[in-house]
Order: C-alpha cells, then structure tokens, then sequence
C-alpha cells in the first residue's frame, strides 16, 4: 500500500508563506501525477496543483501566481510553497498521487489556518 505523509502545516497570518512537504512511500515518478487539494470546512475539495511525470503544472484558479509545486525526484517527496497566504486558503490539504489506473491514493492531509 502506497503511503503519503503531509507535513508542514500550521498557523500563518494573512500575507505570509508556508511549503508543505509530502513524503511518498514509492518512486513519485511512477505515478501519472502528484498533486495537492485542499478542502475548506462545508465545501467540496479542489484542486490545488498538480504536477505530472514530466513534470509540467497546472494550479487552481485562485492559487496561480502565489503557490508553486514542485518535486525531489530523490527523495519521493512533492511541495507545495504557499505565498501570499489569504484567509480563504484556510483548509486542510491533502496530497494525492494519480495512478495510471485506478482511483489513486491519498495521505492524511495537513491543517493550514490563515487568520486575517
């Protein structure tokens, strides 16, 4: 069973930055992509960005240009550094890894608290 470990979540004010880290029990590059969503209380979880075996990105709407994934081929683990932090990326974030198929396998996810 594949394992996923987040780390890296906490408390942050409004402006400031945090990287998540996500450690994988098995060579990331074996999946078809690695990716992080979120999901905030009531709500639906969503996609935060996403990176795939060769290594291009793509990020939610509301995250472009203040998030940025990223990978250590080395050491099985994908980030996630978080700029700019705003109330709304309040959640806890989740690290998934996207099989080629199947229905994947997440972690356990990690708290993330912007106060304003």
């Amino acid at each position: 069973q594949v394992q996923l470990v987040e780390s890296g979540g906490g408390l942050v004010q409004a402006g400031g930055s945090l990287t998540l880290s996500c450690a994988v029990s098995e060579r990331i590059l074996s999946f078809k992509a690695m990716g992080w969503y979120r999901q905030a209380p009531a709500k639906q979880r969503e996609l935060v960005a996403r990176i795939d075996a060769r290594g291009s990105t793509n990020y939610g709407d509301s995250v472009k240009g203040r998030f940025i994934v990223s990978r250590d081929n080395d050491k099985n683990t994908v980030y996630l550094q978080m700029n700019s932090l705003k109330p709304e990326d309040t959640g806890i974030y989740y690290c998934n890894a996207d099989i080629y198929f199947g229905s994947g396998f997440w972690g356990q996810g990690t708290q993330v608290t912007v106060s304003s």
